[in-house]
């Protein structure tokens, strides 16, 4: 088994202390993504679930919502969180799902869930009630009273509560105290730039069932853009939209390349960027 961290605290002391608690619950490997916004955790949380294919895995995943996109898309949706954050009353509230054999913890402000919405991964998420949880675990004898109290104020819950939640979800769920939403309660992801690589090559949210292309041309928000397969297609120095290799099954998200440059620079485009 294996376990991804997705996490945007993302310097090297925070890496380490959470690979390294991570590492000694599960005796396994572990590596971390390190991200700044909802939407490219979002993405990576495409990637890693379609990584590990049939294998069992853990993926925990925490980030504060940053995108302009990151609030509710109605009255409802807003009670909806607004109950969660009440009950938490420490950040947002994390929800936990299985997709075949693997284990995903999350946190679910913001569009963290938005692509696994997109991709009808799952129908519905287990929100988890922390307190009720700590509380469970106690009367267990899995941690006392005292390490139950810092877990439940902690400032670092991607490290003081995730590894163990996981921990405790495999080993018997009943552990944990939880409640059943819809994914359609989380927002829909924008038709944005979710990643940029080292190479300058800009990955969106689309599919090419998204887009219309018409004579080999999509119009986007940065004007008119040839759509080309395959990046080997790509004339030199030529911008074009092409399929990339991030997504899930047959499914892979469109990007936006420079053929021997950066397009991200030569286009001006960063991550949140919406194309069309």
């Amino acid at each position: 088994m294996h376990i991804t961290i997705i996490n945007d605290c993302r310097d090297n002391n925070v890496v380490n202390r959470q690979i390294t608690r991570t590492a000694s619950i599960f005796n396994t490997s572990v590596n971390v993504v390190g991200i700044k916004t909802d939407l490219e955790a979002a993405g990576n949380l495409i990637d890693t679930i379609d990584a590990m294919g049939e294998a069992s895995g853990i993926v925990l995943v925490n980030v504060a919502p940053r995108s302009k996109e990151a609030w509710w898309l109605n009255t409802t949706q807003k009670q909806n969180i607004k109950n969660h954050e009440d009950k938490n009353k420490n950040g947002t509230a994390f929800a936990h799902f299985y997709y075949k054999n693997i284990l995903i913890i999350s946190t679910i402000s913001g569009l963290t869930l938005s692509l696994v919405k997109k991709f009808r991964l799952i129908t519905e998420i287990n929100v988890i009630d922390i307190p009720k949880t700590l509380e469970k675990t106690v009367k267990a004898k899995l941690i006392s009273k005292n390490l139950a109290n810092q877990i439940k104020n902690s400032q670092f819950r991607s490290f003081d509560f995730l590894p163990r939640a996981a921990k405790w979800i495999t080993e018997d769920q009943k552990l944990i105290s939880s409640r059943k939403i819809k994914i359609n309660t989380i927002p829909d992801a924008p038709k944005s730039i979710w990643w940029i690589d080292n190479f300058g090559n800009c990955k969106t949210t689309l599919l090419k069932e998204d887009i219309n292309i018409k004579n080999k041309v999509v119009k986007t928000k940065k004007g008119e853009i040839s759509f080309v397969p395959r990046l080997a297609d790509v004339g030199e120095r030529k911008a074009a939209m092409i399929q990339g290799s991030s997504g899930f099954g047959d499914k892979r998200f469109l990007e936006i390349v420079v053929q021997g440059g950066n397009a991200a620079k030569i286009l001006t485009l960063y991550p949140g960027d919406k194309i069309l």
